[in-house]
């Protein structure tokens, strides 16, 4: 039984001026386009194909908008990074996440999607840009963690965490075996009732 009942898709965007109403409490997933965000979505919301996922990476390259509740979304952002797409793509891209950060009030957090096999990247630094820029706080989902040892895994996240500071909280996930559900469940609800915005 999903925690969302009500979840259900709203609308794709390719630009500032088909963004949903700027009203409510949203929460913004970006990551990778092979870190597993749109399985991370899905676990969490506890809904299968809620987030369609693909075989092949960079699927996701219109801004994704979700209701979860009455004036609460999830945005499921383009992935980036991917191999196969012009710089113009990429340039239309970096304007898109620009207009995003800076003109959504509604905006309350930022989950930021890594494999923890990879770490932290040129684009995954850039998100975390986008964010601090405007304040807004956000919350690392190291996914894929099934694949590593115990040991392995425990020491990426440290180094993720001496990466990045206090200011920005880490976890494990997997999908796979739903490590980190709860926890990040929790923090995704943690941000929709914050009140006061970005």
């Amino acid at each position: 039984m999903s925690q969302y009942p009500e979840a259900r898709f709203i609308k794709s965007a390719n630009a500032p001026g088909q963004f949903v109403p700027d009203t409510g409490a949203e929460v913004a997933f970006a990551g990778r386009s092979n870190a597993g965000k749109s399985s991370a979505i899905n676990i969490i919301v506890n809904r299968r194909q809620f987030a369609r996922t693909s075989k092949t990476p960079g699927r996701t390259r219109l801004v994704n908008f979700f209701s979860l509740r009455e004036e609460q979304r999830l945005v499921d952002l383009p992935g980036y990074g991917f191999a196969k797409v012009a710089d113009k793509m990429r340039h239309h891209w970096a304007d898109l996440m620009a207009e995003y950060f800076e003109t959504r009030k509604s905006l309350r957090g930022m989950f930021l999607i890594v494999d923890i096999r990879r770490q932290l990247t040129d684009y995954d630094h850039q998100m975390l840009s986008f964010a601090e820029s405007v304040g807004l706080p956000t919350h690392v989902l190291l996914t894929k963690t099934d694949k590593l040892k115990r040991g392995q895994a425990a020491k990426a996240l440290l180094e993720v965490r001496r990466d990045l500071g206090d200011s920005i909280s880490v976890q494990h996930f997997s999908a796979l075996s739903r490590t980190g559900e709860n926890e990040a469940r929790a923090k995704l609800e943690e941000f929709l009732s914050d009140s006061t915005g970005a």
